[in-house]
């Protein structure tokens, strides 16, 4: 008979039946007694577990404990299953062997046994993972505020993923080195991947380390007001954070105008906030008036146009020093501290606007550019008025 191409005759046919079960009969009772000892064994160990977690895990208010012993029954499912398997493998798979030179027949130090705890170490490293990142997510959540919700959204799954990536990578490093691959040049490949890959987005990580450097330091959150350095022309030079994320930071300025600075960028230069401090700043606010004018009449007029306005302090009160002298003026400065930081512009515009109103009430004159010219004639002038004269008489 012949089938696809096989010339076989059914007297094959029962020959190789008979020696398979010549070859299976003396195997099926152990086979069926370690599956049965695996079973008994995996019944006691998760009966032991359930147990455990009953009496002590559940009664705890922490779910560490109990993600534990979940990982705990994991391992001990995937123990169990590779014990089976490794046994059941050394029965019915004979052991692989070559002939060397000297014709005998030497086995494999790495038989299709021994492959079995390989997979097995990688994949008990996955519920390890699992349980690591569990662990980290207690220790995040007592040791940073529940209030900084960029970092808990932006920064901690990113590192929490990468811790997850590195336990299974270190579990599939070592099933390799079980099974006798070669490591070494597969890191190596690794290593100049990874250098081509951050030479060639070499901006996009400088981006991406700068954006966890400033969620991690946090000099500004989102909300915050601070100064920008490359706001558009004849806009705010100062705007509110709207995002932080990986790559760049939106502000949006006070003409509604969202400006996305590189993080990298942002890490080069100061960083002016002025609301992480909080709410209440100081202002100080330059007035000038001529020499001619009263400096403390001037003084007392600032300090009362800043007690009219909403929003400054009185305690700690205003109070205006002399910094210096100018070519027509008296160069003045107003201190005040206000209540909101986000209402500076506001404040001093009002402030300024008063004071204004009252100098020109009071008669406290706002100097502006002026020369004045003397001319004095005396015994200098004479002379050379009758130098002039004697000259024209000798000219005559």
């Amino acid at each position: 008979m012949e089938l696809l191409g096989i010339d076989f005759s059914w007297a094959d046919v029962a020959a190789w039946w008979d020696r398979a079960v010549s070859h299976a009969a003396p195997l099926v009772v152990p086979s069926v007694g370690i599956i049965v000892l695996a079973l008994l064994g995996y019944v006691l160990g998760s009966s032991l577990l359930r147990l455990i977690h009953a009496r002590f895990a559940a009664r705890t208010a922490t779910r560490l404990d109990d993600e534990l012993v979940r990982a705990i029954r994991q391992g001990l499912r995937l123990t169990v299953v590779a014990w089976v398997a490794w046994r059941l493998m050394g029965l019915w798979i004979a052991p692989l062997s070559a002939v060397n030179a000297e014709g005998i027949e030497v086995p494999y130090a790495s038989q299709p046994r021994d492959w079995v705890w390989g997979v097995w170490i990688a994949a008990v490293f996955v519920p390890l993972s699992r349980f690591v990142v569990h662990l980290l997510h207690g220790l995040e959540s007592r040791t940073i505020s529940r209030a900084d919700t960029v970092l808990e959204e932006t920064a901690l799954p990113m590192v929490n993923r990468l811790v997850r990536f590195t336990v299974i990578a270190l579990g599939v490093l070592l099933a390799m080195a079980h099974l006798g691959l070669p490591i070494a040049p597969l890191l190596a490949s690794a290593g100049v991947a990874g250098l081509a890959l951050s030479l060639a987005a070499r901006d996009t990580l400088s981006n991406l380390i700068a954006g966890l450097l400033l969620i991690v330091d946090r000099p500004f959150r989102v909300g915050d007001r601070i100064e920008l350095w490359s706001a558009p022309l004849e806009t705010g030079t100062w705007g509110d954070v709207v995002e932080i994320g990986l790559r760049a930071t939106q502000i949006r300025n006070p003409d509604n105008l969202v400006v996305v600075v590189p993080n990298n960028e942002i890490m080069r230069r100061d960083i002016v906030n002025y609301t992480i401090s909080g709410e209440d700043i100081r202002l100080r606010i330059p007035f000038s008036c001529a020499y001619e004018s009263d400096i403390e009449r001037a003084k007392a007029l600032l300090v009362e146009a800043a007690g009219e306005v909403r929003g400054v302090k009185l305690d700690p009160a205003p109070v205006v020093i002399v910094r210096g002298f100018g070519p027509s003026e008296v160069n003045l400065q107003l201190r005040v501290w206000i209540h909101e930081a986000r209402n500076r512009r506001s404040i001093a515009d009002e402030i300024t606007g008063k004071a204004m109103a009252k100098f020109r009430k009071a008669g406290v004159e706002i100097p502006y550019p002026k020369r004045e010219l003397y001319i004095h004639q005396g015994r200098e002038g004479d002379r050379l008025r009758g130098g002039l004269e004697a000259a024209d008489d000798v000219t005559r």
